[in-house]
C-alpha cells in the first residue's frame, strides 16, 4: 500500500479493467433499453452528495452526547440510525462499534467492497483496491501508518470482514477539549476514515468532515 492511500496505484490495473467491463455493461444495457443512463447518474449523484459521510458524523455525534443512544447504537445499530431517518438498502444488517484506548476497530471487505452506504455514502477507492483488502488482514497496523495513524503498543485491532449480511459503522474516541460541545458542533470533527476505522477524530483544531 502507498504511503498516500488516495493514490495507491497498486491495483489500477485492475481497477481499470473493472471499469471498463462496468461501462461496457452499462452500454450494453442502455442499448438495450433495459436501463435509463440518467436514472443511473442521478443515483451517484445522490450518493455523492445527499447521502454520505456527514450521516454517519451525526450518529456518531449523537452517541457521544446521549449514552441511552450509544447504548442501544451498539446493541441494535439498525434500528438506532434508522431513528434519524438513515436505512434503506445497504443499512439493513449494520453493526457498530465503539473504538477505546485498548481496542481500535477497522474493517474490510475482503470479497468486494460491502459498506454502509446509508450513513457513510459511497466507498473511498482505496477501500475497494486489492492491497487494502490484503494488508488489512495482514498488517492492519500498517495500514493504520500508512494513513498517519499510530496507535500505542498496548491497544489491540481487530479487523472486521464485512459482507452483504452485516456492515459495520465504528464510532472513534470523542477528541479531548470538547467538553461543552453540542453534537452538531461535534459533528465537524468525525471524519469518514474515523468511522472505517483507518483514522480517529479530527482535534478541535482541525474541525473538518471529510
Amino acid at each position: 500500500m502507498a504511503d498516500d492511500p488516495d493514490h495507491d496505484h497498486s491495483g489500477g490495473s485492475e481497477l481499470s479493467e473493472m471499469d471498463a467491463r462496468v461501462r461496457a455493461l452499462e452500454t450494453l444495457l442502455t442499448e438495450r433499453g433495459l436501463v435509463d443512463p440518467a436514472a443511473l447518474d442521478g443515483i451517484v449523484e445522490t450518493y455523492e452528495h445527499e447521502i454520505g459521510p456527514h450521516r454517519g458524523a451525526q450518529v456518531v455525534a449523537r452517541a457521544w452526547t446521549d449514552p441511552d443512544f450509544r447504548e442501544w447504537l451498539v446493541r441494535d445499530a439498525t434500528t438506532a440510525v434508522a431513528s434519524m431517518g438513515y436505512g434503506g438498502r445497504a443499512g439493513e444488517h449494520l453493526i457498530a462499534l465503539a473504538n477505546t484506548p485498548e481496542v481500535h476497530n477497522m474493517v474490510v471487505c475482503t470479497l468486494c467492497s460491502c459498506y454502509p452506504w446509508p450513513v457513510l455514502g459511497l466507498p473511498p477507492v482505496w477501500y475497494k483496491t486489492p492491497a487494502y483488502r490484503a494488508k488489512a488482514v495482514r498488517d492492519p497496523r500498517g495500514v493504520l501508518a500508512d494513513f498517519g495513524v499510530t496507535l500505542p503498543d498496548s491497544t489491540r485491532i481487530r479487523v472486521w470482514d464485512s459482507t452483504s449480511e452485516q456492515r459495520y459503522l465504528f464510532v472513534p474516541m470523542r477528541p479531548d477539549d470538547t467538553e461543552g460541545w453540542d453534537a452538531e458542533r461535534l459533528a465537524t470533527l468525525v471524519t469518514r476514515d474515523s468511522m472505517i476505522g483507518t483514522g480517529l477524530a479530527s482535534a478541535p483544531s482541525q474541525e473538518t468532515v471529510s
